[in-house]
C-alpha cells in the first residue's frame, strides 16, 4: 500500500515536470515558459489577466487581454483574422524575441505573432513578455528595450495611457477598429483614426464613409465635445502635436475609478467606467450622442441644432442649395451663398457663434499667429472661406483657416466661435434692413400720435375708473371663497420680513420664499416682482393661478392655501415641500442615487395621474402647457406634485375643439411638442409630449438639452433592444429583473408619448395603463419632429428657426418666458 503511495507521488511529480513552465513571475513570460490551456498571465496588481478566451459560442479561440474583475470586458486580441478552434494554443515567447501563439493541426503551426518578419528571425536572448497593470502587454530584450507592445496595436479598446494617432516619422498610426459582433473579435466596419491634416481631429470611419467625427483640439478639449472640461477631475487629457506624431491619450487621476473607451460594433464611441458598488461598468458618455452628431448632416455651409424645430439651417448668408428637396427634410444637398465673395477687400466676417467647428482636412493651421492676423490671411486669400481660434486659452489665439466647403457644423453647448466669409452686401443687410424698418416705423406712428392721441387720452379718463373697478370686482371674487386672502402682515411676519435667508427660489416672476404660518404651518410663498405687477395691472400669470388652482384638488398638484393682493403686491401661499423640486434630485450627480426604483415610478405616476385629473377629471379641463422636471416639486414622502399654472390654459374637451391655435409662444424648448413650436397647435396632446420627455429624464438621469438630444438617444437604445441601457447607472446596479422589465416600459411609453403628431401620441387615459402594465404599449415609430400642417413648410421652417431660445427655470417654482410669433 505504501509502495503503492509512493508511485502515484512519483508519476505527479514527473507530469509536473513534463507540464509547461510558465512565467517566472505571474506577470511575465520568458523564453523558458509557456502558457497553455486555460493558464494566463496576470499583471503585478491583478487588473488585468492575458490568455486564451472563447468566442462565437465557444467555437473560436482567441489570445486577448481582459480585466480581472469583469472578464468578459477584453481590451485587446492578438489572433483577431485567425482563431483556434479548440484552447489547446500554446503562447510563448521565441528564440527570435517575437511573442508568438501557436495551435492548430499541429502545435508547431504559428497562429499569430508579434513580429511582422516572414525572414528568419536573428536569435534575442532574454527576452521577456511582461502584462502591465496599465493593460500594456510590452515584450522587451536582455538590456530593457521594447521589442514590440500591445498598446502600439490596439483593437476595440482604447485604454488610460495607450495612443490613438499617428507618427509622422515612422508613419505607423495607432487606432481602433470594432469587433464584427458583441461575439465576435475578428475586425468589423468601424474604424477610430487621427485624421492629421490641417488641424488634427478623431474620425470614425465605415466602409471608406467619415460617421462622426470629435472636432479639432482647441487646447483644452476637442471642439466638439465641450463635456470633456466637466470630466478633468476624473481624467487627465493630453494631446501631443510634434514634427514627430500627432497623438491623443487619457489618465485616470488619483483614486478615479477604472474606465476605457470603447468603439462598439454599431460605431459609437463609449467612455465606460467601471461601478465598484454594482460591480459593473457604466456609460460615461458616448458619441455620436445624436442625429447632428451623424457627419454631414446638414451638407456643406450647413449647421445642425438639435434643440431646433427645424434641425438644419443654413449659415447666414446662405440659402438652401435645394430648396424643395430641403424643405423635404433632405437636407444633403447642403447651403450656397446668396451672394458670391467680392474678393480685393469687399468682404468680411460673420460671427458663427457656440459651434463644434466644421471639418478641418481641407484648413491649415498657425498655431503662433494671433486672431487678427487670422482675419487678414483670410481676407488676403479669395479661397479662405472661414477662420477661427486653434486655442481658446487666454481668449483664443493661433489660427485655423478653411479653403472650401464649411462641412458638419452644429450647435453644442459651450462651442467655439467661427468667422464665416461672407459678402460685405451680406453683412450690411440687416443693418440697411433695421434702419428703413425704423424710419418708416418712426413715420407712422408719428401719423397715428396726431390722430388718435386726443381720442386716446378721453377714452382713458372715461375708461380708467370703470377699469380699476372691473379688475379689483374679479380679484375679489376670485379670492372669496375658494382662494382665502391673507394680510400683508402675516405674510411679512411668516417669512420674517422677506429676508434673503428664506428665499428658496427664484425667477422671472420674483422670488419664492420659505414661511410659517401663526398655526406653525410652513408654506412657500410665491412673490410676484414689482415690474411684472406694474406692467399688467393685477398681474395675468397671478389671476391664472388663482382661478385655476383655487378650483382644481388633487394628491399630485400642488395645493394653493391662498393669496395677498396690497396695492401693487401680488403674492399666491402654497403648501411647502421640504424636498424642493424634482430636477433637484434627477439631475444632481450626488442626490440621484438616493431616487431609487420604486421611487422614481412613484414619481412617474404621481405626474401622470396629475395629468390625467387636468385633462379629463377637473372640473376644468386644464393644459398645463410647461410640464417639466423643474415643476415638478416634491413633498415629505416623495410624493409628486405639479406646480407652476401661471401659463396654463382651459379647453373645452368637446370633440370639435380638441386643439386651437396660439400666436405666442409659451413654454421651455426642451419639452415643447414640435407641432406647438412650429404652428402654435395647441392641444391636450402638448402635455403628453412634455411628459414623454419628462418621463425619459426621470429613468435616465439625464437632461434633455441642447448638446444632448435625450430622446434621439431612448431611440436608438429602443431600438436596439438595449432600453435597459437607459436606466440612471446609479440605481441599475441595485434594480431587480423585473424593476428592469418596468424601466423598458416606461421608455416604451416614452416614445409613444414623443411621437411625431399629436394623433399618434396616447393619451394620458390610456398611459397610466400602459405604465402599469395593464395594457400592452404599441410599437413607437422613429420619433422626428412633426411638419406643419398650417402653414407653408418654408414659413414654418423660417419661424422655427427665428423662435428658438433659452429658458431657465428656478429651483422650486418656476416662470417661463414668452416668445411672440
Amino acid at each position: 500500500m505504501a509502495m503503492s503511495h509512493l508511485l502515484v507521488l512519483v508519476l505527479a511529480l514527473l507530469s509536473a515536470l513534463a507540464l509547461p513552465s510558465s512565467a517566472a513571475s505571474g506577470s511575465t513570460l520568458t523564453q523558458s515558459g509557456a502558457l497553455t490551456g486555460d493558464q494566463t498571465l496576470a499583471s503585478p496588481g491583478d487588473t488585468f489577466r492575458l490568455g486564451l478566451f472563447p468566442a462565437c459560442n465557444r467555437s473560436r479561440w482567441f489570445l486577448g487581454i481582459w480585466f480581472t474583475v469583469s472578464p468578459d470586458t477584453v481590451v485587446w486580441v492578438a489572433n483577431r483574422d485567425r482563431p483556434l478552434t479548440s484552447p489547446s494554443g500554446v503562447v510563448e515567447v521565441s528564440g527570435g524575441g517575437a511573442l508568438v501563439l501557436r495551435g492548430g493541426a499541429s502545435n508547431n503551426d504559428t497562429v499569430w505573432s508579434s513580429s511582422n518578419s516572414s525572414a528568419a528571425a536573428v536569435v534575442v536572448a532574454g527576452a521577456v513578455a511582461e502584462l502591465r497593470d496599465t493593460g500594456n502587454l510590452v515584450l522587451t530584450d536582455a538590456a530593457g528595450a521594447v521589442l514590440w507592445q500591445s498598446f502600439e496595436h490596439p483593437t476595440n479598446t482604447f485604454l488610460p495611457e495607450m495612443r490613438v494617432g499617428r507618427s509622422l516619422r515612422t508613419a505607423a498610426e495607432w487606432s481602433l477598429s470594432s469587433w464584427r459582433d458583441a461575439d465576435d473579435p475578428s475586425p468589423g466596419d468601424f474604424r477610430y483614426v487621427m485624421d492629421a491634416r490641417g488641424a488634427p481631429e478623431l474620425h470614425v470611419w465605415s466602409r471608406g464613409r467619415k460617421t462622426y467625427r470629435t472636432g479639432p483640439w482647441n487646447g483644452v478639449r476637442f471642439s466638439g465635445i465641450p463635456e470633456m472640461t466637466t470630466f478633468e477631475d476624473m481624467f487627465e487629457f493630453r494631446f501631443t502635436a510634434t514634427a514627430d506624431e500627432v497623438s491623443y491619450m487619457f489618465r485616470n487621476r488619483d483614486s478615479s475609478p477604472m474606465s476605457r473607451v470603447l468603439l462598439n460594433e454599431s460605431g459609437v464611441m463609449q467612455r465606460m467606467v467601471w461601478d465598484r458598488a454594482s460591480g459593473s461598468w457604466s456609460n460615461f458618455w458616448s458619441g455620436p450622442r445624436d442625429q447632428c452628431d451623424s457627419y454631414g448632416r446638414c451638407g456643406a455651409f450647413g449647421v445642425c441644432n438639435v434643440v431646433g424645430a427645424v434641425v438644419c439651417g443654413c449659415i447666414a448668408g446662405f440659402a438652401p442649395r435645394l430648396a424643395a428637396e430641403w424643405y423635404m427634410r433632405n437636407t444633403s444637398s447642403g447651403c450656397a451663398r446668396r451672394t458670391p465673395l467680392q474678393c480685393g477687400g469687399g468682404d468680411g466676417f460673420y460671427a458663427l457663434r457656440g459651434v463644434k467647428l466644421p471639418d478641418t482636412h481641407s484648413s491649415a493651421v498657425d498655431a503662433g499667429a494671433t486672431l487678427q492676423e487670422c482675419a487678414r490671411r483670410c481676407l488676403a486669400d479669395c479661397s479662405c472661406t472661414a477662420y477661427s481660434a486653434a486655442d481658446i486659452r487666454g481668449g483664443g489665439s493661433g489660427c485655423i483657416q478653411w479653403f472650401g466647403d464649411l462641412v458638419d457644423t452644429r450647435f453644442v453647448d459651450g462651442g467655439q466661435d467661427l468667422y464665416v466669409r461672407l459678402a460685405k452686401s451680406e453683412l450690411d443687410a440687416p443693418k440697411n434692413t433695421r434702419k428703413f424698418a425704423a424710419v418708416i416705423a418712426l413715420v407712422i406712428a408719428g401719423f397715428l400720435l396726431l390722430l388718435l392721441s386726443l381720442a386716446f387720452l378721453m377714452w382713458r379718463k372715461a375708461r380708467r375708473s370703470k377699469k380699476v373697478s372691473t379688475m379689483l370686482d374679479e380679484a375679489a371674487e376670485l379670492m372669496s371663497g375658494e382662494c382665502p386672502t391673507y394680510p400683508l402682515g402675516t405674510i411679512r411676519t411668516a417669512t420674517n420680513g422677506f429676508c434673503k435667508e428664506n428665499i428658496i427660489g427664484r425667477g422671472g416672476f420674483g422670488v419664492v420664499y420659505k414661511g410659517q404660518l401663526p398655526d406653525g404651518q410652513q408654506v412657500a410663498v410665491k412673490k410676484l416682482s414689482a415690474e411684472s405687477t406694474a406692467a399688467q395691472g393685477l398681474n395675468n400669470e397671478f389671476l391664472n393661478e388663482v382661478v385655476l388652482i383655487a378650483k382644481l384638488q388633487h394628491r399630485n398638484l400642488v395645493r394653493l392655501l391662498g393669496c395677498c393682493v396690497h396695492c401693487s403686491e401680488r403674492m399666491l401661499v402654497y403648501e411647502y415641500m421640504s424636498n424642493k423640486s424634482l430636477d433637484a434630485f434627477i439631475f444632481d450627480e450626488r442626490r440621484r442615487a438616493s431616487l431609487g426604483w420604486k421611487t422614481r415610478l412613484g414619481i412617474i405616476l404621481g405626474v401622470a395621474r396629475g395629468v390625467l385629473y387636468l385633462h379629463r377629471d377637473s372640473r376644468l379641463n386644464i393644459i398645463h402647457r410647461d410640464l417639466k422636471a423643474a415643476n415638478v416639486l416634491l413633498d415629505a414622502d416623495m410624493v409628486a406634485k405639479i406646480s407652476d399654472f401661471g401659463i396654463a390654459r382651459l379647453f373645452s374637451s368637446s370633440a370639435d375643439r380638441q386643439e386651437t391655435i396660439t400666436r405666442t409662444i409659451i413654454g421651455t424648448y426642451g419639452y415643447m411638442a414640435p407641432e406647438y413650436a412650429m404652428d402654435g397647435t395647441v392641444s391636450f396632446m402638448q402635455d403628453v409630449y412634455s411628459f414623454g420627455v419628462l418621463l425619459l429624464e426621470i429613468v435616465s438621469g439625464l437632461k434633455n438639452q441642447r448638446s444632448f438630444n435625450l430622446i434621439a438617444h431612448a431611440w436608438e437604445l429602443w431600438e436596439g433592444g438595449r432600453s435597459h441601457d437607459l436606466v440612471d447607472p446609479a440605481i441599475r446596479g441595485g434594480c431587480t429583473a423585473g424593476e428592469l422589465g418596468q424601466a423598458v416600459t416606461c421608455v416604451q411609453v416614452a416614445l409613444l408619448c414623443v411621437q411625431e403628431c399629436p394623433g399618434q401620441r396616447p393619451p394620458m387615459a390610456d398611459v397610466i395603463p400602459m405604465l402599469l402594465q395593464q395594457k400592452a404599449p404599441a410599437r413607437p415609430q422613429r420619433p422626428v419632429v412633426c411638419t406643419p400642417t398650417r402653414s407653408h413648410p418654408a414659413a414654418a421652417a423660417a419661424a422655427a428657426l427665428a423662435a428658438q431660445a433659452e429658458i431657465t427655470g428656478g429651483n422650486e417654482l418656476t416662470i417661463t418666458s414668452h416668445e411672440g410669433r
